[in-house]
């Protein structure tokens, strides 16, 4: 980690991580695309549900990446006894909070999804599908923090191939259970929970023959400096994806009174631009244990160096991906429902969110780094940013001047917010880890000279 050249490290450690979350918005895709079959209602359920379905997420990715983000700066250091505490720790506490959104869920399920901005229509779906997906919530939380703490030692191929065994799996059994079994909507979340669960059985085993350090649950013995470091490290991926769920939940509700094809169409983009951002959120883990084991052993050139990397090769991926979504608009809207005011609604925000994507590179990089080196303050007030303090006001009052044209418009315009607030904030990060690469320069300017390849290669180390 802290000696191989840092690009094909990278390369190396993202591909992995880019594809297990592919396979995992592929999970969501595979239910969008066989929910599509029954009806406009059970389309919009999914939108409905993926609000749910983000809280999950959230608290793996809290324990993953808070405990990942100190394992690998203590891995660094050599201090592995910590390391394995850490492990212990957070996979204990995110099973048990998976548990407690289960019951939570189950117990108040049907005015939750109409808080979540369902219509009555599509309510009896929304609470069919997430059933069987609350039952799973342990195992589901625990899969998504298992998946980062592996990640973290460098062994991104371990969580891949937890996810992607599950993942296999709901390829076959979700037209199974939903088509060949009669069993519809809730078929499609059963078979999701079964796969999750398989994942999560599969990289259990991973973490305790093949981690760096292996996974021991009698090492949980937390105190109150370790949960410090867990709370620090994890508080900016649990704010980023506890906003995602509040702003999906703002779309659906903004989206509610242009009636189910509106909801519908929304939910089909936010999975699209989900599996769009997959990639990207892949090249950040890829890069985040190389910044947390170079950071922790002081060699900040080689932080800088990955950073800057990872920022051209993110902003170019998604410039030729926007493209081709953009034009392929209302055939990959078509895919998951024919109904021609869905493919309206959807066609017209997936093209618009087209024109912004490339933003989120810079974006998310940036708020990688800066989660993996502690900068717990900035780092979450970033994270908050995008989908928090931008998105869910914008999309909740700009329908009121333009009608549905706000609720579509609502997801650019909060990545150029973003992207702006973004600029200075990771400008007085580069600049701490010594001169160049951000001192001189305006981010802007900067972001450019990387992109062309101009771009110094200064060398500075503690």
């Amino acid at each position: 980690m802290t000696g191989q050249p840092v690009r094909p490290l990278i390369l190396r450690l993202c591909l992995p991580a880019v594809i297990s979350n592919l396979v995992t918005t592929a999970y969501n895709l595979t239910d969008t695309y066989f929910i599509g079959r029954l009806g406009t209602a059970q389309s919009g359920a999914i939108g409905i549900a993926f609000s749910i379905m983000t809280v999950l997420q959230a608290i793996g990715f809290f324990f993953g990446n808070g405990t990942g983000n100190s394992m690998s700066r203590e891995l660094g250091k050599r201090d592995n006894e910590r390391a394995a505490r850490l492990l212990a720790v957070g996979f204990c506490g995110s099973v048990t909070c998976g548990l407690a959104v289960a019951v939570l869920g189950l117990l108040t399920l049907r005015p939750l999804v109409l808080a979540l901005g369902s219509t009555a229509t599509i309510a009896p779906y929304a609470v069919a599908y997430l059933t069987p997906i609350l039952v799973a919530a342990p195992m589901v939380c625990g899969s998504f923090s298992l998946n980062g703490m592996l990640r973290y030692q460098g062994q991104s191929a371990f969580g891949m191939i937890g996810l992607v065994s599950g993942a296999l799996l709901n390829f076959a059994l979700a037209p199974v259970f939903i088509f060949a079994l009669g069993l519809g909507i809730f078929g499609a979340g059963l078979a999701t929970a079964i796969c999750q669960t398989v994942s999560f059985a599969i990289l259990v085993t991973m973490s305790v023959r093949f981690g760096v350090v292996r996974l021991d649950p009698r090492r949980c013995r937390p105190d109150v400096l370790l949960c410090r470091e867990i709370v620090g490290g994890g508080l900016p991926s649990l704010i980023r994806q506890s906003a995602g769920s509040v702003a999906t939940t703002c779309v659906n509700i903004a989206a509610n009174p242009f009636g189910d094809a509106a909801i519908a169409g929304m939910a089909i983009v936010m999975r699209v631009m989900q599996a769009v951002n997959s990639v990207l959120v892949g090249l950040g883990q890829g890069f985040q244990p190389v910044c947390g084991y170079n950071y922790g052993a002081a060699l900040f050139a080689r932080v800088k160096e990955g950073y800057w990397f990872c920022v051209r090769l993110a902003t170019a991926v998604l410039l030729c991906i926007a493209v081709g979504v953009a034009a392929l608009a209302p055939v990959i809207v078509e895919v998951f429902r024919s109904d021609p005011d869905v493919v309206a609604v959807g066609t017209l925000a997936l093209r618009i969110q087209c024109c912004t994507v490339a933003f989120t590179g810079f974006n998310m990089i940036s708020n990688s780094m800066q989660q993996t080196m502690g900068k717990t303050v900035v780092a979450s007030f970033l994270a908050l940013c995008r989908q928090g303090l931008f998105l869910a006001p914008i999309v909740l009052v700009l329908p009121g001047f333009i009608g549905l044209l706000g609720v579509q418009l609502a997801q650019s315009v909060s990545d150029v917010c973003t992207f702006l607030v973004t600029i200075p904030l990771q400008r007085r990060v580069l600049a701490e880890l010594g001169p160049g690469n951000g001192r001189k320069l305006s981010i802007p300017r900067t972001i450019i000279r990387h992109l062309s390849g101009k771009h110094d290669t200064m060398a500075h180390s503690a």
